[in-house]
Parts: C-alpha cells; sequence; structure tokens
C-alpha cells in the first residue's frame, strides 16, 4: 500500500507522538480531572491533592511508605527544645525563572497559616508562632509549644507550595493534554557522568469510580487513587486481577456527629442512646474491608504519646446483651412519637450499607432512619477523615465548638490549655480528659478507621500502602527504595 508524501510525514509524525508517550505512567483519580488550586481557598478533594503533591512540593514531602523526605528543604534542624524547625532550602527556580528565596516561601507558608485562610489544615499547625526568612536560602518555622509531628502536617499537599497558581515539581505540568484529556506531568531525572538526562511521564486522569474500575480491567490505567468507603462497593463487584485492590493502614475518624445544634440529637440522653445501638462489628463486617477494626473511642490505638483511649464501659458488651436496656430507655425518652432520624451521607454502596445497618440496629428502640435530604435538614453528619499526622489533638479538635454545632466550652479550655502547654505528660493528659468528656457527652459516635482504598497493576511495584493514604507518583515502576532521584 502507498502513501502519498503527506500522509506519510503525518502517519510518521503520529508514530513519533506515540512513541514519545510509551513508558508514561496512566494514572487515575476518582472524580474529576484535577486542576492547580490554592489550599488556602478551602478543602482539596482527593485528585486536587494527588496534583498538588506532585507539582507543588512543600518544604517536605512523603516518600511511598509514608516516611518524611526532601522536599523544597534539602535538609533541616530541629532545636533542643522543639520550638524551632530550621529549614535550608534546595537552589532551584520557579517554573518562570525566578530565583526560589527564603522570602517567598515563608510568604506562602503566612498566607496559609492567615486568619482568612480557609485550609482545611490550618487548625492543625496552630502552634506555630511565625515563619522566618533568616537568609535567602534559611527558612524558621517557631513554635509556642513542641510539635514533633510538624514535618508530617508540612509534607501534607495542603501545605504545598504554589505561587501564581505553579510549583516547584517534582514533576512539572506541561501544554496540552494527553489522551484522554489527560494532565501530562513530566520531570527530569538528571544522569551521572554527563550521560542525557532521563524522563519520568506520567499521565493523571480523573474519572467515575466505573469507568476507573473497567478502564484498570481493561489495562488502560495503570493506577486508581482516591477510593472510600462509599465506592468500594463498586470495586469489591468487580472482577479484578488478584492482589490489585490495595487498602492503606490509615487513621482517623470514621462515624457520626451531630448536624445541627436543635432537634432530636440535641438532648445529649438520645445521642447517647443511639450510639450505644450501633452494631459496630456488623456494621464493619458489611463493609468487607480485611483488617479494619470496630471501635468505640474517638482516639485511635497507636497515635503518638501516651494517651490511652476513652473506651466506654458498655462496648465490653455484645449488643445483644444490652439491647433491652436500651429498648427500656427509648420508652422512657420518647413517651410520644418516635423520631425519624436524618443522616448526611456520601452517594456510593458503602453508604447505602451504612443506612441500611443503623436502621436496623435503631429499629428495635422505634427509631426510623433516613438519608438526608433537600426538604428537611439532617440531625447526624457522616465524618470519614484520614488523620493528618499521628498527633491525637487532630482527634478532639474536629469536635471544638468553632467548628461543631453541639460541643463543650469546658473541652474547648482542655484543648487549648494541650495546645499551649511545653510538657508533654501534662498535654497527653489533657487530651485524654477531653477525650473522655467528649465522649460522655457523645459529641461524636466512633464506628472505626476510614477506609482508602486504591487498585494498582502489576507494573507499578513503586506503591506502597501507607498510613496517610499520600502516595507519590514518582519512580512508580520502581520498588520503594530502589528508585531513582
Amino acid at each position: 500500500m502507498r502513501f502519498p508524501l503527506v500522509g506519510l510525514l503525518v502517519l510518521t509524525l503520529l508514530m513519533s507522538c506515540r512513541q514519545a508517550e510509551e513508558g508514561a505512567v496512566h494514572v487515575t483519580v476518582l472524580g474529576d480531572t484535577p486542576k492547580v488550586v490554592d489550599p488556602a481557598a478551602g478543602p482539596l478533594d482527593a485528585g486536587e491533592a494527588v496534583l498538588l503533591a506532585s507539582v507543588a512540593q512543600g518544604l517536605v514531602r512523603f516518600d511511598p511508605v509514608g516516611n518524611i523526605e526532601p522536599g523544597l528543604a534539602e535538609r533541616w534542624n530541629v532545636s533542643d527544645d522543639g520550638l524551632s524547625y530550621i529549614f535550608r532550602l534546595a537552589t532551584g527556580e520557579w517554573p518562570d525563572g525566578r530565583k526560589i528565596v527564603a522570602r517567598d516561601v515563608a510568604r506562602i507558608l503566612k498566607r496559609q497559616l492567615a486568619r482568612t485562610s480557609r485550609n482545611s489544615l490550618k487548625d492543625t499547625v496552630g502552634a506555630i508562632a511565625d515563619v522566618v526568612p533568616m537568609t535567602e536560602r534559611v527558612i524558621e518555622v517557631r513554635l509556642v509549644a513542641p510539635r514533633p509531628q510538624l514535618l508530617q502536617l508540612l509534607a501534607q499537599p495542603e501545605f504545598a507550595l504554589v505561587r501564581e497558581g505553579v510549583g516547584t515539581g517534582p514533576f512539572q505540568l506541561r501544554d496540552g493534554a494527553a489522551v484522554n484529556g489527560a494532565l501530562r506531568l513530566r520531570r527530569e531525572i538528571p544522569a551521572p557522568d554527563g550521560r542525557e538526562a532521563e524522563q519520568e511521564r506520567v499521565d493523571l486522569l480523573g474519572r467515575d469510580v466505573g469507568a476507573a474500575i473497567k478502564a484498570f480491567i481493561a489495562g488502560d490505567t495503570d493506577l486508581v487513587l482516591g477510593g472510600t468507603f462509599a465506592n468500594l462497593g463498586s470495586a469489591l463487584g468487580a472482577s479484578l486481577p488478584r492482589g490489585s485492590l490495595r487498602f492503606d493502614p490509615v487513621a482517623g475518624l470514621f462515624g457520626l456527629m451531630p448536624a445541627r445544634s436543635s432537634g432530636p440529637l440535641a438532648e445529649p440522653e438520645v445521642r447517647s442512646l443511639l450510639d450505644r445501638a450501633i452494631d459496630r462489628p456488623a456494621l464493619v463486617a458489611a463493609l468487607g474491608v480485611p483488617d479494619l477494626e470496630p471501635r468505640a473511642s474517638i482516639l485511635q490505638p497507636g497515635l503518638e504519646g501516651v494517651v490511652n483511649a476513652a473506651v466506654p464501659d458498655w462496648a465490653a458488651l455484645p449488643l445483644a446483651e444490652r439491647q433491652a436496656e436500651l429498648v427500656a430507655e427509648a420508652e422512657r425518652l420518647f413517651e410520644a412519637e418516635r423520631p425519624t432520624i436524618r443522616i448526611a451521607l456520601p452517594d456510593g454502596p458503602g453508604a447505602a450499607i451504612v443506612l441500611q445497618r443503623l436502621r436496623t440496629d435503631w429499629a428495635p428502640l422505634g427509631i426510623a432512619v433516613e438519608a438526608a435530604g433537600r426538604d428537611a435538614p439532617a440531625d447526624l453528619r457522616f465524618v470519614d477523615l484520614v488523620a493528618p499526622s499521628l498527633s491525637p489533638a487532630w482527634f478532639l479538635r474536629q469536635f471544638r465548638c468553632e467548628v461543631a454545632p453541639i460541643c463543650s466550652e469546658e473541652t474547648d479550655k482542655l484543648l487549648a490549655a494541650a495546645r499551649t502547654t511545653p510538657f508533654a505528660p501534662q498535654r497527653n493528659a489533657l487530651l485524654g480528659e477531653a477525650e473522655r468528656q467528649m465522649r460522655q457527652q457523645v459529641l461524636f459516635m466512633p464506628i472505626a478507621a476510614p477506609v482508602r482504598w486504591s487498585l494498582v497493576g502489576r507494573d507499578i511495584p513503586g506503591f506502597a500502602e501507607n498510613r496517610f493514604a499520600r502516595h507519590p507518583l514518582t519512580n512508580l515502576r520502581e520498588r520503594p527504595g530502589q528508585g531513582r532521584e
């Protein structure tokens, strides 16, 4: 078959473009294809977090297993009293050619910490007193009290360093879209001995869960990120390659909190009744997540410090052994018509499982359960948050009066005191008492740890599960510890 000269040139160009893209890792995030956003503008969705961590590193970043590695800072030192973190910035430039200097980095961080910032992790670094550029390449973060988990927080995408809509890598976002509208991420990897630099390529695309699973099974995507309990059922019901469904061993909050200060949940006795009537083992089993354990405490085992989680006494008894008492208590509390409890939940089969389990558990009390809709306000809101560090304070501060419709001013005082004390034993004691009071007043109904899942292809040995569910896109084709710089 003969081609005209123009046709032959076009064919050659197409083949060249296709060959240029060979070797790119195809990554799908659940949701819309992300854009680079300013974390100070509001919470990040899963795709935005993946993109920011890839193109706008912070002072430090996570490696595949969740440990801290250098980001924009090439090294750092912590003072003996834990009140000063000094970072030395690597030599480099912003994509527009402007030199990276400490004063610009300090300005960006201060914007994330400003009173007007809507950064979702701003409160977690409330112990930061100031961010000070000391020299052109040295920046100091000063604290009012020691925070051993500060690096874990600064590695989160919420503290990505974005200047005028761009960051410093490790990837660069190239102009133009790859196949199917994917974002084209590229990074140059210097080679030793004067050899030509290598290029690592990732194509990043957003899809809904059904399309993502279909693409993974067909081999059109190598890695799917951003799965939660809500959409897990779609993965469990698919014919996936063996070993491809992976779960992160995350810590965090997974349960119910009051959604408004009025209504039936305004009464602590009603909150306590519903809390005690949840069959946590049955609900966790229904979700189908390996090794997921039911939990009746706000704090999760394994956090840093010596805080002992406040587990209510009733949690040691199976629901069947306490149900008669719960039914009698419902008779006493609701002499007239029983309430209908409306719950705000995300969409997805996992959320439907949670709703059905709560209906089953609360039906013996005469209480109906519905998903909240536009016509009626929610009484409870489902909380599904991964802890950004191993600090117990993050768990408890989600229920302070500044953000929770039902709260305790006395507990807020304990949290405030814990934030400023320089003594770890005193801080742990204050946090332990705060959790005890919160459980007593049922400011939150914990169920388990959050669920985060991914689909991982055989050619992606660089992926590793970790406690923060943060997955860098660098070196995905290399095993952890064997990756290139």
